[in-house]
């Protein structure tokens, strides 16, 4: 029979033990990788009660969200379907002032531009020179891409195409210090140039004088001038807008529409075509009034040409004081 308090090792020299143990084993498993096997099978076993001490707080998380997501998703669907109808009146509207545009267009004979090609794009690489602001976009050569070719996105201009690869292209962005781009003010279409500061979240507008009806928050969009942007893309919305005694020109500050730090899906634009309905009456009234001067000027060069008699009446008697001319 065992007695109750028999006599054995001392808790000082068991501390010992369990320690050089726990050091062996943990410098046989860092240098020799003894227990990596053993590791998998504790943690496979181990693995059901981590799951199952965990599930209360998995219950109560999914509740919560599902309970949020819920009103969330209520919320966001009244609010899109009051954005819905709010579209739905712009765009008829939007259709209305379409069919005044073209039939206005057809009355001075203007041509009418019809809506250009599009593509998407997607980032690859960004540029990792600070100074440089450019992007690489996985669209080339064997998708039409061009140099000079305008891109966009969903808030407004980014850039325009460098240089074109096979596959891939660079997008030179608005606010690289080499861009510029020709925009107007929508309030008053004062017309100015957005050149880019360096900066992702700023563009310059040069050369303003102080005197011009500039005022923060006037929102500038493509002028189309120079043909490299199409007209009416919005671009940028003037931050700043001051001054200095003795200086000529203004400084004008502006933030661009599209987010340029946080850019993923791009939009290439292809020049848009002509309509050929607005063009046919251009071409034929051009071409009637060049049959029309041809014909009149036919039978004239046929005419033989007649002397005109002139009959000698005398003259009459000078004014006083004047001459007569012949």
């Amino acid at each position: 029979m065992n007695p109750i308090f028999g006599r054995g090792l001392s808790l000082q020299l068991r501390l010992f033990v369990a320690v050089l143990l726990s050091v062996a084993g943990i410098v046989a498993d860092a240098r020799f990788h003894l227990f990596s096997d053993v590791r998998i099978y504790m943690d496979s076993m181990v693995s059901p009660l981590l799951y199952l001490a965990d599930s209360p707080r998995q219950l109560a998380d999914g509740v919560s969200e599902q309970l949020q997501s819920r009103s969330q998703l209520l919320d966001d669907n009244q609010k899109l379907e009051q954005q819905l109808f709010l579209l739905r009146s712009d765009l008829l509207r939007l259709n209305q002032l379409t069919q005044e545009n073209e039939r206005l267009r057809g009355l001075l004979g203007s041509p009418v531009q019809a809506d250009s090609r599009k593509m998407v794009a997607e980032i690859l690489a960004v540029d990792s020179d600070p100074f440089i602001h450019q992007v690489v976009i996985d669209r080339g050569e064997r998708n039409g891409v061009f140099e000079g070719q305008p891109v966009v996105n969903d808030l407004g201009v980014v850039g325009q195409v460098v240089s074109v690869g096979k596959t891939t292209s660079r997008v030179l962005l608005i606010t690289d210090l080499s861009h510029a781009v020709p925009v107007r003010v929508m309030r008053n279409d004062i017309r100015a140039i957005a050149s880019g500061s360096g900066n992702l979240d700023e563009l310059t507008l040069k050369n303003i004088p102080r005197s011009a009806d500039l005022q923060e928050g006037d929102m500038l969009v493509t002028s189309g001038l120079g043909g490299r942007f199409p007209m009416g893309y919005p671009v940028a919305q003037i931050t700043k807008f001051s001054y200095e005694e003795g200086k000529a020109f203004a400084e004008v500050k502006a933030r661009p529409l599209a987010a340029l730090d946080r850019l993923r899906y791009l939009l290439l634009l292809w020049p848009a075509p002509i309509s050929e309905a607005a063009v046919a009456p251009t071409v034929a009234a051009s071409g009637a009034l060049a049959t029309g001067g041809a014909s009149a000027a036919k039978p004239e060069a046929k005419s033989p040409v007649k002397p005109v008699k002139r009959e000698h009446k005398p003259a009459s008697k000078p004014a006083r004081g004047g001459t007569v001319t012949r």
